[in-house]
């Protein structure tokens, strides 16, 4: 959730550090506003250099460590609807290379996000529209991802070689990222052409 539940009357530092710190140092201004800073106090903490304005309505603390994934932290608060509630998942490739699956290295981020959603994805973003249940996704530090399983049955229907989608389903069952019971089962409901994608390389 975009939106905070924290609250502190005596503290708004620490509350707002506690939110940051899930979030590899991002917060948007929804959540800084329902801690108890108001948008002039915000305005002070930017002007001051406190906060470093990431744009989209999301800022960073100034002096927390960078971490490898907080581009995808702030992508995921960028998604975030009016009621401040997360829209984006991290998907396809993008998921592939987060769970170590293949030799895949994708030149874009890849997202899933509802139908509904209507905003202009930064460069270098594609966007997938499509709805995912909660048994369909999990949550990684600030941000949410799709399954191994889904993220198989992603790239099944997606562009992705043969050879890395081979390589991902070896790997996620060998590992025990995926059971074999369960992936035959999820490729017995999906379309015609995932399915023929996974006989092609021998998982049908």
């Amino acid at each position: 959730m975009c939106a905070s539940s924290v609250k502190s009357s005596d503290n708004l530092a620490t509350s707002l550090f506690e939110v940051a710190d899930q979030q590899a140092g991002y917060f948007t201004a929804r959540q800084a506003l329902d801690i108890g800073y108001s948008y002039p106090n915000q305005s002070y903490h930017r002007k001051q250099g406190h906060w470093r304005d990431m744009g989209w309505g999301v800022f960073r603390l100034r002096d927390y460590p960078q971490s490898d994934l907080e581009h995808l932290v702030r992508l995921s608060l960028w998604s975030c609807n009016r009621v401040g509630e997360v829209q984006a998942v991290v998907s396809h490739d993008t998921a592939l290379s987060l769970y170590d699956l293949s030799d895949v290295m994708p030149a874009t981020i890849h997202l899933t996000v509802p139908q509904s959603f209507r905003k202009t994805p930064p460069k270098g973003v594609v966007l997938h529209k499509a709805v995912l249940t909660s048994e369909e996704t999990e949550q990684h530090r600030g941000f949410r991802i799709t399954t191994a399983l889904r993220t198989l049955l992603d790239v099944a229907a997606s562009p992705t070689s043969p050879e890395h989608l081979k390589q991902a389903t070896v790997e996620a069952l060998e590992r025990g990222l995926v059971r074999r019971t369960k992936l035959r089962e999820a490729i017995e409901h999906s379309p015609a052409r995932v399915r023929e994608r996974f006989a092609y390389v021998g998982m049908s």
